[in-house]
């Protein structure tokens, strides 16, 4: 009878022990959970076509729909459930304070779902660092956004759309890059919005954030991050576009030898509640433009004076008396991401000192 009871327990553990491997197994086989990404189309060469296969400028660009981009790479299937809208076809030069607007509504109506885990946006690369900046600011989740484009249309020998793509989603649905603030990933590598340029009219690697440095890498088929932007971004941000259906005119006034004050009255004339000085050096004021800036100030429009060198500080109190003037600096940022920022704060005041607060903030 004793050795009947052993025998029936140590069937029963044997027992036990078998189905917890077959857990194990079933635990181990399972595929993980794939992420939920939304690709929006706004066109741009990543969209584009070309005359033959070696046409690499000259061609059209966003003629391709959003569902032929997904379905030329086939490969996303296997890292994300990818679903596509087409919010816009154009080329990204024609991208605009409307079209922004438009695009965050949507981005923050998708990012509010529970079931979407991050957006892939495709956009042409002329204005890409705009858009990324402007969304950046008024983004309102940790969830990951990522603004993607090409530097060769969807027909070109070796065009780098299929992997900027792959490489995009890949990224927007890691749980590495939430909370990292909206990022643009090109050529294998990953940068932060406020940061990056375009810096090469036709190269594949013309995407940098040249004195800052990039984010990290794309690398086997996941991100790797070695640094995060240390300014506010997306949910602490103040901005808030949700019932803005226009943003204040804000304008650029470029700055270059010989230049007179024509740009500026102009602008002014116009209408402009803000302009940006794109000035030589640290944002140097010449003597001609200072009467027109100082006049445009004294009669409401906001000045900020930002530099067309491209890299650096614009020094508060250096190159001119920004106190005394009441204007301005653009801290490091370039003169077309300083517009995207004083639109969104005119949006909130126009007090300049507090304005100032928001360049050295964001």
């Amino acid at each position: 009878m004793t050795h009947l009871k052993s025998a029936r327990t140590l069937f029963a553990l044997f027992l036990c022990l078998f189905a917890l491997a077959a857990h194990a197994q079933a635990q181990t086989a399972a595929p993980a959970k794939l992420p939920n990404v939304v690709i929006l189309a706004t066109g741009g060469t990543i969209a584009g076509t070309g005359a033959t296969s070696t046409t690499t400028v000259g061609y059209t660009a966003a003629t391709v729909g959003v569902q032929a981009l997904i379905n030329a790479v086939p490969e996303l299937q296997k890292v994300a459930h990818v679903s596509g809208e087409q919010v816009f076809q154009i080329a990204s030069e024609n991208m605009g304070n409307e079209q922004w607007l438009t695009l965050a509504k949507r981005v923050n109506a998708l990012l509010a779902q529970p079931n979407v885990d991050g957006i892939v946006i495709t956009h042409g690369t002329d204005t890409i660092e705009e858009t990324a900046y402007f969304l950046n600011l008024v983004v309102k989740s940790r969830k990951p956004v990522v603004v993607v484009g090409a530097m060769r249309p969807s027909t070109a020998i070796s065009a780098d759309g299929p992997i900027n793509l792959y490489n995009a989603v890949l990224t927007a649905g890691s749980q590495e890059a939430v909370g990292k603030g909206v990022l643009v990933v090109m050529n294998d590598q990953i940068n932060a919005a406020r940061d990056v340029s375009k810096t090469n009219t036709t190269t594949t690697d013309t995407f940098k954030a040249t004195e800052l440095g990039l984010l990290g890498y794309v690398v086997g088929n996941q991100p790797h991050f070695y640094r995060a932007s240390t300014r506010k971004h997306t949910v602490d941000t103040e901005f808030d576009i949700s019932k803005l259906d226009a943003l204040p005119a804000v304008e650029i006034a470029y700055t270059y030898a010989n230049v007179g004050p024509t740009a500026v009255n102009a602008f002014v004339a116009a209408g402009a509640k803000g302009l940006i000085h794109a000035g030589v050096g640290d944002g140097s004021l010449p003597t001609k433009v200072r009467p027109a800036l100082s006049a445009a100030r004294k009669n409401g429009v906001v000045i900020v004076r930002s530099s067309r060198v491209g890299q650096g500080i614009v020094a508060r109190n250096g190159e001119a008396n920004d106190d005394e003037l009441d204007f301005v600096v653009s801290d490091t940022l370039n003169p077309q991401k300083a517009r995207i920022l004083l639109m969104l704060a005119l949006t909130r005041t126009a007090n300049t000192k507090e304005i100032q607060r928001m360049f050295y903030t964001y």
